[in-house]
C-alpha cells in the first residue's frame, strides 16, 4: 500500500484525486480502501484485504490516520495468516 496526501485542488481549481495503489478513507462510510483506479469522475475503492469496489467522489475521500492506515495493515497481514 502506497501513502498519500488528501484530494487537493490543482491551479485550475480542479480536485486532485490520489493515484492507484493510495490508501485512502470514503468520507461518507468511514471505510478504509484501496484507489484501484478511476470511472469516469469517481475514486474506485476496494477493501485493502479484498472484496468488492465501489465507487466514491474524489472530494469524499481523505487521507487515513496512522490508526486507520495501521489498522488496514494489520487486517491484510491477518488474512495472509488465516486469522
Amino acid at each position: 500500500m502506497v501513502g498519500m496526501t488528501a484530494p487537493t485542488s490543482d491551479a485550475d481549481g480542479h480536485t486532485v484525486s490520489p493515484d492507484a495503489g493510495a490508501l485512502v478513507v470514503d468520507r461518507r462510510s468511514g471505510k478504509v480502501g484501496v484507489v484501484m483506479g478511476h470511472v469516469g469522475t469517481y475514486v474506485r475503492l476496494r477493501p485493502p484485504h479484498g472484496g468488492r469496489e465501489w465507487d466514491v467522489p474524489p472530494e469524499d475521500v481523505r487521507t487515513p490516520t496512522s490508526a486507520e492506515e495501521l489498522s488496514a495493515k494489520v487486517a491484510v497481514a491477518n488474512r495472509r495468516w488465516g486469522r
